[in-house]
């Protein structure tokens, strides 16, 4: 992909009405933008571009994963990606997007490109925290994860230990303390 001319929408030709469109986005597409939090991606596009006189409705849906690194075990997984994108589309004197859901044209253009809000939408649809799926599930078999786990069992029995070792009469002053807790 040397540049985003895939993603130019020539709207001048198109007849009134909804038009459809579709994107296989990949890594390459990534790189293009120099963002390198995904290792692989598969996520499939679909643009629902209704043309009316004076204005241009675009409904974005994703679906598909990227491949990121989970932030607990450090272990590639695909996070699934779906998400929906809604456009509008007007014309005026100067360029202006500064809205996120309405975009400005100016009267001149004839082609929109969708490359950039593609961009966005997908890196958006990702969650910031990023857990692999079987470290909720526990079946994740990792040797960090199981390093994790190891080093937890030692701090809850030496936990333990410590508080074998303590003069009972300690004990009784905690009894104490949880009481006023509960009343």
């Amino acid at each position: 992909m040397k540049d985003l001319k895939n993603f130019n929408i020539p709207f001048v030709g198109l007849k009134e009405g909804e038009h459809r469109f579709e994107y296989e986005i990949n890594k390459e597409f990534f790189d293009f933008f120099e963002y390198n939090d995904f290792n692989n991606s598969n996520v499939n596009v679909d643009i629902s571009f209704l043309k009316k006189a004076t204005m241009f409705e675009l409904e974005f849906n994703f679906t598909g994963w990227v491949e990121v690194t989970c932030d607990v075990s450090n272990e590639l997984f695909q996070q699934p990606i779906e998400s929906k994108l809604d456009l509008i589309v007007k014309f005026g004197s100067e360029f202006n997007n500064e809205n996120e859901e309405i975009l400005v044209l100016p009267h001149s253009e004839h082609t929109l490109n969708v490359a950039q809000y593609i961009y966005e939408a997908i890196v958006l649809a990702v969650p910031i925290k990023r857990i692999h799926p079987g470290i909720e599930d526990g079946t994740l078999k990792s040797e960090v994860f199981d390093r994790l786990k190891e080093f937890e069992l030692k701090e809850e029995s030496e936990q333990a230990e410590d508080n074998q070792d303590i003069d009972p009469r300690w004990n009784k002053l905690r009894d104490i303390l949880i009481d006023k807790k509960d009343a």
